[in-house]
């Protein structure tokens, strides 16, 4: 069996996330072909499509979103991601189990004993009208004074009930509060039952091969889906990495050669390039691993995290975490002046660039904008 190194691999992930060459796609095709976006920060997807589409349109994001053709909703590993319509509705059934089982174990002793159909029932009552409401009005609504009321919120919106965090949430600039709509009246359809996931497992492996099962599991936070790949392997190509894994991947999927020049590239919060895997070391050091989790911003240089970035006066300042070369702070430094460009365009408050979490990344010597 063919091994594959970690620069091959490195090369192949770059690929599949569009980080090798920007690409002339539309926006609703490209998040569709990265599986979703994570997007807990509602501004984060709008660096992580920069990063990826040539000539980006923020507005163009802003207006799938209130079209309805992508959502933001509670998802792979419980946490908010940007999807397409038709992704959502093909997909939230088959991670209702999970989206429960995580929130109980979060909760285990505040929700015990709780009857988990009555509840969902009396959360899609509420929800049946179709106006949005927040968190805590849901929890006023359904009235159970008996149970605290974080753990109820959670249960409801993260895991019983499908709902959908409705604009002006995640538009480009927008400062509105997360408020839920109900995701079959938001869109208009019922969700497709749940499958093995023989397709899910697929789309995984183009957005993110080659992959073992175990990274399959770490992205989605379902348990391997071993009878979905069990179903597709004769029909996928096997190689092994060099820690001896057993890795997935569709035959005619792009495995660029490994010597392919990678060009710096700032990734948003929480970046699925990153998340996606179990073995994260094909584009992070070990010692690194856990920037991605806190939330930093980090830069990619020859494909990999080699420095963090935040915001300073309207300039994009990067914290290397290695020397850089001379030709790499060149590249480094215009491609964090073109980011300010469009971060800080006519109109777009600089506060709005930052996530919307407590703490700070690290910060160096800001480089103000050409």
């Amino acid at each position: 069996m063919t091994v594959l190194s970690a620069r091959a691999l490195n090369r192949a992930t770059l690929a599949r996330q569009l980080l090798l060459d920007r690409v002339d796609h539309p926006v609703l095709d490209t998040v569709g072909q990265l599986c979703g976006m994570q997007a807990q920060e509602p501004q984060e997807p709008f660096v992580g499509l920069w990063s990826r589409v040539e000539g980006f349109d923020p507005s163009e994001l802003s207006e799938l979103l209130l079209q309805r053709r992508v959502v933001r909703t509670h998802l792979m590993r419980r946490t908010v991601h940007l999807l397409t319509a038709d992704d959502v509705i093909a997909w939230r059934s088959r991670h209702d189990s999970m989206l429960r089982q995580r929130v109980l174990g979060t909760y285990r002793q505040e929700l015990a004993g709780v009857d988990l159909e009555a509840m969902a029932a009396a959360g899609r009552e509420v929800m049946s009208d179709g106006q949005p409401r927040t968190a805590a009005e849901l929890v006023r609504a359904v009235n159970r004074p008996d149970l605290p009321n974080r753990p109820l919120a959670e249960l409801l919106i993260a895991a019983l009930v499908p709902v959908v965090q409705a604009p002006p949430r995640g538009l480009w600039r927008g400062k509105g509060g997360v408020r839920n709509v109900l995701l079959t009246h938001w869109l208009g359809r019922e969700l497709a039952p749940p499958t093995d996931g023989e397709e899910l497992v697929l789309r995984y492996l183009k957005a993110f091969g080659p992959a073992a099962t175990a990274d399959i599991r770490a992205w989605s936070g379902l348990a391997g889906l071993p009878k979905a790949v069990k179903a597709v392997k004769p029909d996928l190509i096997t190689f092994k990495d060099e820690r001896g894994r057993e890795l997935l991947d569709l035959p005619d999927a792009p495995r660029p050669d490994p010597d392919t020049p990678a060009p710096v590239r700032f990734l948003p919060s929480f970046d699925n390039a990153l998340l996606g895997y179990d073995d994260r070391s094909r584009i992070v050091d070990d010692e690194h691993r856990n920037l991605s989790v806190a939330g930093e911003r980090v830069v990619l240089v020859d494909g990999r995290v080699a420095a963090t970035w935040t915001v300073v006066d309207e300039a994009v300042a990067v914290t290397p975490l290695r020397p850089f070369s001379r030709k790499e702070k060149v590249s480094v430094h215009e491609e964090a002046d073109r980011l300010a460009d469009f971060l800080t365009r006519p109109g777009t408050p600089a506060a709005a660039t930052e996530p919307e979490r407590s703490g700070s990344a690290r910060t160096g010597p800001a480089r103000r904008r050409r």
